[in-house]
């Protein structure tokens, strides 16, 4: 199988460089990365969700991982990719594989490998900077809790139809918050650098 992708491609395919806001730069064509990962998410719909009313949770995605307003700049990058890496840990299992149409998996699948792969330098470097603690603080703490609440979700419902549903549906939610809060770090680093 491959890897999975996400509206967190807008930050998950950066580039190391001085310059860039987050400390790298985006691709030009982050906008149709992100797009590309919530279609497929929306593509791999197999029920519709009003079958799912019952089996709907509020799995409280992280505040501060939403508003930016606990999210250092150096942890964004942090958070970007412990979303990307657990997201990709969720779908790339055999209950998963079992529930998705598998070509649709894999171009996931596929896309968050790719989006991993080029955020790690991103991470190390802010890693160094920062101190491994980094990974374990608040928002990025914070989400590797939200999607344990998740995986226990799937479990309790024995990773049915309607539970692999709602959790599409709320990765979904998740990724657009996660880019929302990308773009508020990126328009505060504006502020701040304009005269």
């Amino acid at each position: 199988m491959a890897l999975l992708p996400s509206l967190l491609l807008a930050l998950v395919v950066f580039s190391c460089g001085p310059g860039g806001s987050l400390g790298c730069d985006r691709p030009p064509n982050h906008v149709l990365l992100s797009r590309e990962n919530v279609e497929l998410l929306r593509r791999m719909s197999r029920i519709s969700s009003s079958l799912c009313l019952e089996d709907r949770k509020d799995f409280r995605f992280p505040r501060a991982t939403e508003d930016g307003s606990e999210v250092r700049e150096a942890q964004a990058i942090s958070v970007l990719h412990e979303m990307l890496q657990q997201t990709f840990n969720l779908f790339f299992t055999e209950h998963s594989a079992a529930a998705w149409n598998s070509t649709l998996l894999d171009q996931l699948l596929q896309a968050l490998h790719r989006q991993l792969e080029a955020l790690d330098p991103c991470l190390v470097r802010e890693m160094g900077k920062e101190g491994s603690a980094l990974a374990m603080q608040g928002p990025t703490l914070a989400l590797k809790r939200y999607f344990q609440g998740i995986r226990l979700y799937l479990k309790e419902k024995r990773y049915s139809d309607c539970a692999w549903e709602v959790v599409r549906l709320e990765v979904m939610r998740a990724f657009s918050s996660t880019r929302l809060l990308l773009e508020r770090l990126r328009n505060k680093n504006r502020d701040v650098e304009s005269p």
